[in-house]
């Protein structure tokens, strides 16, 4: 199973918010791309970079600090906020992004997902957030009348890579991931997915390692890397170990 750290990108600096709340935001660093070079020498495979201001506002704001990220990484980074146009992809992986995350559109307009894939095959995947089980759009201020198992068995006729899967009502709590809807989704979906939200402890982590059979290949972990109630090297160490 893959420990993906978070860094999410609001007004420039590395942040992380409550519940996805855009007013409930803790600043851990002036300087997005410093912490994408700590969690590489920290040998992270994969780093999940997210532009805030662009999730809430419906269009990239942070490219630049992005593509900064990218460049300068030696691990892939899978980029999600506010892309919701091919050019804004195609931008993204002009500059060497491994992963494409589709959100908010995927839900409003999933015929784009499908171009996306066809245009950038293997660089798509789509991220889906829930609350109660309904799927979570534009930076998660709106709630959807859509179940989130429903959207994801839309997707996987598109030629999508594969799913994140978002429990907000967990999400920078460090209560614990939702063992049972991410095992839902995970079943329903039929494609690999990455869990996020409430990871606080290792004990998180072998939770969510039961779940490999049911599709989950990773987790993406912020605040408690960056609240210090979890180590990386910890939880990739017992990943690794539990694996092998």
């Amino acid at each position: 199973m893959k420990i993906i750290p978070a860094v999410d990108i609001k007004n420039g600096k590395c942040v992380r918010l409550s519940q996805g709340k855009a007013d409930q935001e803790t600043i851990y660093s002036d300087h997005p791309q410093e912490m994408a070079d700590h969690w590489d020498e920290e040998g992270a495979q994969l780093i999940h970079v997210v532009d805030l201001d662009g999730a809430f506002e419906g269009s990239p704001k942070n490219s630049k600090i992005v593509k900064e990220i990218i460049y300068s990484s030696s691990v892939d980074i899978q980029v999600g906020g506010g892309i919701r146009t091919l050019a804004a992809i195609e931008e993204y992986v002009n500059a060497g992004v491994y992963r494409i995350i589709l959100g908010t559109i995927a839900q409003k307009e999933p015929e784009f997902v499908e171009q996306a894939c066809k245009k950038f095959p293997g660089k798509i995947i789509v991220g889906i957030d829930a609350q109660d089980g309904f799927v979570a759009v534009k930076g998660w201020v709106e709630v959807s009348e859509q179940k989130a198992t429903d959207l994801a068995n839309k997707m996987r006729g598109y030629g999508i890579a594969g799913f994140i899967f978002t429990d907000i009502s967990r999400d920078g709590m460090l209560q614990g991931p939702n063992l049972e809807s991410i095992k839902e989704f995970a079943e329903a979906a039929q494609l690999p997915v990455i869990a996020s939200g409430g990871v606080s402890r290792i004990e998180d982590i072998q939770n969510l390692m039961k779940l490999e059979s049911s599709g989950i290949e990773g987790v993406i972990i912020g605040k408690a890397l960056y609240d210090k109630t979890l180590s990386y090297a910890d939880a990739k160490t017992w990943a690794k170990t539990y694996a092998g």
